[in-house]
């Protein structure tokens, strides 16, 4: 019973007191809840549960004139907001908790009495600046196009293209039985492709012919254009004579973008490797990411840009409300959930939530730089970089791969720490794009228990580095860097750099030591100076440091006895 972003849990103490008086303040942070969800994907509420235990408390009684109560008060206090009651239950313990549904605002912006509005990203419920509101109001527009109908009846849908879609869904391992039961009609009813014998936007985009797809108010259209080494273009591909429907349209994509299938070939013994510049998997989800999440009440092409180093993708229209470039891996939101549910449904798409954890996975495995996206209110751009970052990276992963069962999150993070060699908790937090170290655990415990990486130091301080004897077992030629040093051996260079140049920095020192990260190398020298090993000038910005002379006589002394 976790909170998400499409439920959440309230203690009865919280707009019930002692006196089993209704608390308004209570009422009006859940307002806040009703009206956030309301503007998201909607949601649901069970109130009289305990944040800790996630139970009522034990033989918690209530009573329907509160509950009535509470829902008649709260309805004043959120505007455009549909709240239904789902039900009052009894938990194992004896205590009685109830639930409220919260139904998506598709046409209006909720707000709250006072006129705030909040969304729902995550478990959070987050506030919407003003310079915000347009780009939510048009959010819904987009939800709406799917849906509007047109004036175009089903007898003039061609046949082929109703028989054609639903043997698509018949033929997918994802569809219930019970739907591909349905007549070929029925199916396109279920996948909301007609309505009231009519097409809606959305039926078009799949079943309706060139005319009826050009009559669109901005219909799919997607140019390919190629790049040379001083970015002028050499070949182009165009997709906007409406006679595809997305999955024919992505099928040719895929054929004539011949530049995306390049590979590398890397050197391993007496074989060759090869890694293609972009996986396909990588760039089918990124195109699919990209009709997907287009928003079709905006003009514009989706342009896919193939440079000699990397390939960008974009699409009109900003990421979904509430999902930025530093929480886009694990928050979710749907632009448009009908044509989302069919392409998951046709296998053309991960499901929701998981794209871009298969696209860090890939290019963990393929030690490549994970993509960055760049997005306004006029459109979302996507650049992936096709450079092998480290090579050695490769061909562990891959060792990695064939001896162990691994998670994709595990494989993201061993990506993570392969290519840093070594790195802090903290950091890859944030590249995890995580909100805490509780949430770190299931990417890296498992990699500790099975001795895969090896840590050092504690809490926040915590470094974690690929295991040396599966690197040694792996037998592939990693090269040895300084990143990885202990600080007793990285104590030992720093008194021979000081012995052989006293009086400089610790900017000086990182310059000899340059895979050290400059955090190792501050801990060191405090810890030797702490230790009485070294001195240092009374200087705080260029302070310098050397041998104290106890020190740097027994360090000449021993070095004249060996």
């Amino acid at each position: 019973m976790e909170e998400s972003s499409i439920k959440e849990y309230k203690s009865l103490r919280k707009v019930i007191d002692d006196q089993n008086k209704i608390k308004t303040e209570g009422l009006r942070d859940l307002a806040v809840t009703c009206v956030s969800f309301a503007n998201s994907q909607g949601g649901e509420i069970v109130i009289g549960v305990e944040d800790k235990t996630k139970m009522p408390p034990a033989a918690q009684t209530l009573y329907d004139k509160d509950i009535n109560e509470i829902i008649a008060r709260l309805r004043t206090l959120c505007y455009n907001v549909g709240i239904v009651f789902k039900g009052k239950e009894k938990n194992d313990n004896g205590g009685e908790y109830f639930s409220i549904v919260v139904q998506q605002s598709t046409k209006t912006i909720a707000t709250t009495y006072d006129g705030k509005v909040y969304v729902r990203i995550g478990d959070q419920c987050q506030p919407v600046r003003s310079e915000e509101l347009l780009s939510l109001a048009s959010q819904k527009d987009a939800f709406q196009w799917e849906l509007q109908p047109r004036k175009i009846s089903v007898d003039k849908i061609p046949q082929k293209n109703i028989e054609w879609f639903a043997s698509e869904i018949r033929k997918s391992d994802r569809v219930k039985s019970f739907v591909k039961e349905l007549t070929d009609i029925e199916i396109l009813e279920h996948y909301n492709l007609i309505q009231n014998e009519s097409l809606t936007n959305i039926g078009i985009l799949w079943v309706g012919n060139p005319l009826q797809r050009s009559q669109l108010l901005y219909p799919l259209t997607v140019q390919y254009i190629v790049y040379d080494e001083n970015e002028r273009k050499v070949r182009k591909e165009e997709w906007n004579n409406y006679t595809m429907n997305p999955k024919d349209m992505l099928l040719d994509i895929e054929t004539k973008a011949i530049e995306l299938t390049y590979s590398d070939e890397l050197p391993q013994g007496l074989f060759r490797n090869s890694i293609r510049h972009y996986d396909e998997r990588l760039i089918r989800e990124l195109i699919i990411n990209a009709i997907a999440h287009k928003v079709y009440t905006i003009s514009g092409d989706i342009f896919i840009k193939v440079f000699t180093d990397r390939v960008e993708i974009t699409n009109p229209g900003g990421l979904p409300y509430g999902i930025t470039k530093d929480n886009i891996l694990h928050t979710t939101h749907r632009r448009n959930p009908h044509l989302i549910r069919i392409l998951h449904d046709l296998k053309l798409m991960e499901g929701e939530g998981t794209g871009y954890n298969l696209i860090y996975e890939i290019t963990s495995r393929d030690a490549k730089p994970f993509p960055i996206p760049v997005s306004n209110y006029n459109f979302t751009s996507v650049t992936q970089y096709s450079k092998i970052l480290n090579p050695e990276v490769v061909f562990l992963m891959d060792y990695i791969a064939k001896h162990y069962s691994l998670m994709q999150r595990e494989f993201i993070v061993l990506g993570i720490i392969a290519r840093h060699k070594k790195i802090r908790t903290t950091q890859i937090i944030k590249e995890l794009q995580l909100t805490d170290e509780e949430r770190l655990r299931s990417y890296i415990g498992r990699l500790v228990e099975q001795k895969i990486i090896i840590s050092r130091g504690i809490k926040k301080g915590t470094e974690y580095l690929i295991n040396p004897q599966l690197i040694s077992s792996s037998r592939v030629d990693i090269k040895p860097t300084l990143k990885t040093i202990e600080i007793p051996r990285l104590k030992a260079l720093i008194e021979e750099i000081l012995r052989i140049s006293p009086n400089v920095t610790i900017n000086d020192i990182q310059k000899k030591l340059v895979d050290v990260c400059i955090e190792d190398l501050r801990k060191a020298i405090y810890s030797m100076v702490r230790a009485g090993i070294l001195e240092h000038t009374r200087d705080k910005t260029y302070r310098k440091y050397w041998l104290a002379k106890k020190n740097r006589t027994d360090y000449n002394r021993k070095n004249r006895e060996s």
